[in-house]
């Protein structure tokens, strides 16, 4: 926990987890909180994507997370993790043989939905591909894209059923003896997702990957993101930020940087290096590529 002697209502301690690793960049434990960004290019545009990754890693990104909804964008991230100066983790939609070609392309985590991915034998393929080549995996829970079942029982998206299909997944990755993965039970509703997180805090010892949704544009995206970050930056290992907006070399986007490190650093303040306590960065991302604005690159909104 930070330690304040003088100020001891500034103390925050914070929540103890598991430890995994993403790529080189260890998430939970006693390891500094990690930064997570997201590009919006099309990831089969190598250079472009590229270009994003490094840019995020500039200002502070210490994990960048692609889109990979084909096999022309796997093709591509195999050059892609080889020249990527952070861990990239693959976004996997629906088809669990993306996430076999992203394990064997580098990606050192893949953000998944266990139970999207298919029966058990799918999900015990993507679990050996992961083991083979070293990735962990996120399980993604998306209040938008909750299990039919579980919107059956509780009537509409809430904390326990986000926790519950959370704690679903999770024992399909325990079932197939995997425990390198962290979680996420994010919303656009930035009270439902701090109710979710705080839930799901007490029900796990794996370290939390936290992020708000669809946030939005520069500054509704850095107003929700500051709010329901900072409302949990005792319980998280892991932050992810990204809003939708061309690329910003401005004061605003410094702003944007100082109002997350303000609220969402506070459990670093005790990192054995002071300058990595304040490395909260708002993405900095180039004009959207026309996939992106059609929607039809949904990485955002995981």
């Amino acid at each position: 926990m930070t330690h304040n002697p003088i100020r001891p209502w500034r103390n925050v301690e914070r929540r103890k987890s598991r430890q995994i690793m993403v790529g080189k960049v260890p998430v939970g434990g006693d390891a500094p909180i990690s930064v997570q960004t997201m590009t919006n290019t099309d990831t089969s545009d190598v250079r472009a994507t590229l270009d994003q990754i490094i840019r995020a890693a500039d200002v502070g990104a210490d994990i960048v997370r692609v889109s990979t909804p084909d096999e022309a964008s796997t093709q591509a991230l195999r050059e892609i993790c080889r020249e990527s100066p952070v861990p990239i983790v693959a976004d996997i939609h629906f088809h669990y043989k993306r996430a076999i070609e992203a394990a064997e392309a580098g990606a050192a985590c893949l953000r998944i939905n266990p139970g999207n991915i298919g029966d058990a034998k799918r999900v015990a393929e993507v679990v050996r591909a992961a083991k083979d080549h070293g990735c962990s995996i996120r399980i993604g829970v998306n209040a938008g894209s909750l299990e039919k079942h579980l919107l059956e029982k509780y009537g509409e998206p809430c904390p326990a059923a986000m926790v519950e299909s959370g704690l679903d997944h999770i024992k399909l990755l325990q079932d197939n003896d995997f425990h390198e993965f962290k979680i996420s039970v994010k919303a656009s509703d930035v009270f439902l997702s701090a109710a979710a997180y705080q839930e799901l805090a007490d029900a796990t010892d794996a370290p939390i990957h936290l992020g708000i949704t669809e946030a939005g544009g520069l500054i509704s995206g850095t107003v929700k993101s500051a709010i329901g970050l900072g409302n949990l930056c005792g319980w998280g290992s892991a932050i992810r930020s990204a809003f939708r907006f061309r690329l910003i070399r401005s004061k605003r986007s410094k702003s944007a940087s100082r109002s997350l490190n303000r609220l969402a650093c506070a459990p670093a303040a005790s990192r054995s290096s002071p300058a990595r306590a304040a490395r909260v960065r708002a993405s900095t991302l180039s004009k959207p590529s026309k996939s992106w604005k059609s929607g039809s690159n949904t990485s955002s909104n995981r």
